[in-house]
């Protein structure tokens, strides 16, 4: 199992565009095969902030998922547009 945690934080008056292009990244992120769990979270207080939580069965299944036409589209090509990401962690569980 591999986890990835990202932060991306919605450029002024764009929240509702990064929402759209997240819930197009979700629903097909959530079909890939190797995909465990896909979520989107908005910060309570802080609107422009986004989180991610991604769980893969393994390194193949995130690189499978990094060279998806959905990802190549909405994460590097159009998600940029409307946000920054901010931060980018991997983690793999303890036992």
């Amino acid at each position: 199992m591999v986890v990835l945690t990202v932060t991306w934080m919605a450029k002024t008056g764009r929240e509702s565009e990064v929402a759209a292009v997240f819930e197009k990244l979700t629903a097909e992120s959530r079909k890939e095969p190797g995909c465990v769990m896909y979520q989107v979270h908005k910060h309570k207080t802080e609107s422009r902030r986004f989180f991610i939580y991604e769980q893969y069965k393994d390194d193949a299944a995130l690189e499978a998922h990094r060279a998806t036409p959905h990802f190549l589209q909405f994460g590097k090509k159009e998600l940029p547009k409307v946000a920054d990401r901010t931060e980018g962690h991997l983690f793999e569980p303890l036992g």
